[in-house]
């Protein structure tokens, strides 16, 4: 690997370990197999940090260039894992090393609503093609988002992995929302395979429409 000038001696070395453990990371995750692979039941020994970081738009960056190959991405996407100690992790049979996450791993970017009442179902696709349908098993929750009053929800994927759901795609959610009462209280919320899920209360929603 060529040393850029601005590069010190030891941060060449460092990045070059980096690509070389990428490398390695790859074949071992390729082994894994096709689907999401057992990571919740491996025990494999913390081998440190990797440079590599999801942006909050899902976009996946290492050593600060942005991942542009989508079947990398999805392979990565395969072996991750949150632990209890909420650090987010790439995990191999042999092998777990750490990554930054900004916000969620993974965006939901577009939703299908079929059926209606108690019966009907959302079904998401993530930016990296996971299919999820939202249920008592993948539970979707909304965050008051700080300094805006808007909403963030994010929806369970596997693990203890969510994914952000996108603006336009929450737009498409409050679409399909209604009042329904939850423990003596209105609440607009969505349904979703028998399960009611709360986005805001009825006053509040009330209040930021202006009525």
């Amino acid at each position: 690997m060529q040393q850029d000038d601005r590069t010190s001696p030891q941060e060449t070395l460092a990045a070059a370990r980096d690509t070389a453990g990428l490398s390695a990371l790859i074949s071992r995750a390729a082994r894994a197999g096709k689907g999401p692979p057992p990571v919740e039941r491996w025990n494999p020994p913390f081998c440190g940090d990797l440079d590599m970081e999801i942006r909050a738009d899902g976009t996946w960056f290492y050593l600060g260039t942005p991942i542009g190959r989508m079947p990398l991405v999805q392979l990565f996407s395969t072996v991750l894992r949150k632990d209890e100690d909420g650090k987010t992790y790439l995990v191999t049979p042999v092998e777990r090393v750490g990554i930054r996450v900004v916000d969620a791993p993974f965006v939901a970017v577009e939703v299908d609503v079929s059926g209606e009442g108690d019966g009907q179902v959302l079904t998401f696709r993530t930016n990296v093609g996971d299919v999820v349908e939202a249920g008592a098993d993948h539970p979707l929750r909304f965050v008051d988002e700080d300094g805006t009053g808007g909403l963030k929800p994010y929806l369970h994927v596997r693990g203890r992995l969510e994914a952000l759901v996108a603006r336009p795609v929450m737009y498409e959610l409050v679409e399909h929302g209604e009042e329904i009462d939850i423990g003596g209280r209105s609440m607009f919320a969505v349904r979703s395979k028998g399960e009611v899920f709360p986005i805001m209360p009825v006053e509040k929603l009330r209040h930021l429409s202006g009525e």
